[in-house]
């Protein structure tokens, strides 16, 4: 979909651009993309939705998380209070459905 849109905007001369080592990681992310969405769509249709969600929207933390140790990306206490927000939410969604 990425390449659609760059394609779509014209900017298709500036993939030459993209090392190599970068163009590995944004096709990676769009197959684990797909892959989710596949999962999370049989997961609704097999199981129970108010279990499934939750830890659909549980997944940020763990991106966070990830970014944080393996990217040494730094938390903002911006991000912080919003990433608190989204767990506090999915918690409270998970306990009164």
């Amino acid at each position: 979909m990425a390449f659609i849109v760059v394609i779509y905007n014209g900017k298709y001369n500036q993939l030459r651009n993209i090392y190599n080592k970068e163009l590995v990681f944004i096709c990676l992310s769009g197959i684990a993309t797909g892959a989710s969405w596949l999962c999370y769509y049989y997961a609704i249709q097999k199981g129970i939705v108010s279990v499934v969600v939750p830890i659909d929207k549980l997944s940020i933390l763990f991106s966070i998380i990830f970014s944080y140790i393996i990217f040494k990306e730094k938390l903002t206490k911006k991000a912080l209070l919003g990433l608190c927000l989204i767990v506090i939410g999915t918690l409270l969604m998970t306990l009164y459905s």
